[in-house]
């Protein structure tokens, strides 16, 4: 391992540096779960989890529901992950060919690896999934993930997450690349793989996040080691455009968009009691609005979904008896979600679709009960 990784175990000062030690898997192993990433055990020399115990590996049984890893057993991959010194050191230390996974999902990580793989690309819409590629785009010498990540950082007018200086890159044995990052706002992304027809970022560049993990640097299997490249050793905030991306291809999870309800016996007084006129307009979407201002009050919870999808409904039924337009009664609704909850305009743009489509379907007329 480089000089420059390496700092002996007594040295807690430093935990930016990879440890090198006699035994550099268990010292790798202590060093990611003292930066929070919870890890297991990968089988030695392999980049696959170590095995089960033979009750685990009956066909049928799943890690849903089994005692083995809240009994200190190894057993269903990263869902045995833990940060516990002590488990770790029993773990290593009575298996030292052990390498080291560490758990994406719990960690607040996600991974971009970039495979090295030189083979013929696949048909064009493939290569970028959603982004159109013309005949006229000549490919010839595109055959790596490393080439389609570069293309769809140039297309965004951004540098290659490859060349990312400012995070943690680590060289694997077959001469790809993972680049870490991690979750600034805590959103659940979802693994994939590059040379999936569903979900995928781009050809041979996979995703390791929730529900994956991702070989920790320093480890050495048959083929070689995982090693850091560059001087960053912590992971930096997914950045902003690559979290778009990984939003536009589907790497969260369908949103539980709730069915939209009547509206609030209060809001239909207040349709009631507004009239015709522009003051008495504006006091109704003060009044619809405020619940949905109020969530900015608190930082999880209060229901945002359901008070968010009955505002969209009652403007959609303002919308179709005229009282506004739908241009400014989605931006009054997106404007008021994303200063409730910031960084969630994805999620609210879909609850104010359904909650207005619904509403648009029964105006609301002053005078009007229903």
């Amino acid at each position: 391992m480089p000089a420059d990784l390496r700092f002996s175990l007594s040295d807690s000062r430093d935990e930016g540096l990879l440890p090198s030690v006699a035994n550099v898997p268990l010292a790798t192993a202590r060093w990611c779960a003292r930066q929070g990433w919870p890890v297991h055990p990968l089988a030695p020399g392999r980049k696959t989890p170590a095995a089960n115990c033979d009750v685990c590996r009956r066909p049928g049984h799943t890690h849903a529901g089994c005692a083995c890893p809240s009994e200190g057993r190894w057993c269903h991959s990263f869902h045995a992950a833990t940060l516990d010194q002590r488990r770790i050191d029993r773990w290593w230390g009575s298996n030292p060919g052990f390498g080291t996974g560490v758990a994406c999902g719990p960690a607040g990580l996600v991974v971009i690896d970039i495979d090295a793989h030189a083979t013929k690309p696949p048909s064009r819409d493939r290569i970028l999934p959603g982004i159109p590629i013309s005949d006229q785009v000549n490919l010839a010498g595109l055959t790596n993930g490393f080439h389609t990540v570069a293309l769809l950082a140039a297309l965004r007018d951004r540098p290659s997450p490859a060349d990312d200086t400012n995070t943690l890159r680590v060289r694997t044995p077959s001469g790809g690349l993972h680049v870490w990052y991690r979750v600034g706002d805590g959103r659940p992304w979802q693994c994939s793989s590059g040379s999936s027809p569903g979900r995928a970022l781009a050809w041979q560049v996979d995703v390791r996040a929730n529900g994956g993990y991702i070989v920790a640097p320093g480890t050495t299997t048959a083929t070689g080691t995982y090693t850091p490249l560059g001087p960053a050793r912590r992971p930096a905030v997914l950045p902003d455009w690559l979290s778009q991306e990984l939003e536009r291809t589907g790497h969260l999870p369908a949103l539980d968009v709730p069915a939209p309800r009547g509206v609030p016996p209060r809001a239909q007084q207040a349709v009631i009691a507004a009239g015709g006129g522009h003051h008495h307009t504006h006091n109704l979407l003060a009044s619809v609005l405020a619940p949905v201002e109020a969530c900015g009050q608190v930082a999880e919870g209060a229901g945002f979904s359901d008070i968010l999808n009955r505002a969209a409904y009652t403007l959609g039924g303002l919308v179709a008896a005229s009282r506004l337009s739908q241009q400014e009664a989605e931006d009054l609704l997106q404007r008021t979600a994303a200063a409730a909850r910031p960084g969630q305009e994805h999620r609210a743009e879909q609850i104010i679709r359904s909650g207005m489509a619904a509403g648009l379907k029964r105006p609301l007329y002053p005078g009007s009960v229903r």
